[in-house]
């Protein structure tokens, strides 16, 4: 389908409105879907440095205790 003007390009025959929002929502879930992995990785990457750390201080005490 060939447009005469970059307008009628974005009216997309009278449905623009509805295809310009179904591209802008899916761009903007996929965006807000990758923030949110990095946002879980973040945490689960200081979750684990956090047990690693208790675990290491357990351990630690665990040998000063030992005559």
């Amino acid at each position: 389908m060939y447009f005469d003007s970059f307008s009628d390009f974005l009216a997309m025959g009278g449905y623009g409105f509805f295809i310009w929002l179904a591209y802008g929502l899916t761009y903007l879930l996929l965006i807000g879907l990758v923030a949110y992995c990095f946002w879980e990785v973040k945490a689960f990457r200081q979750h684990i440095q956090q047990k690693l750390a208790r675990a290491q201080r357990i351990k630690q005490y665990q040998e000063a205790d030992q005559p």
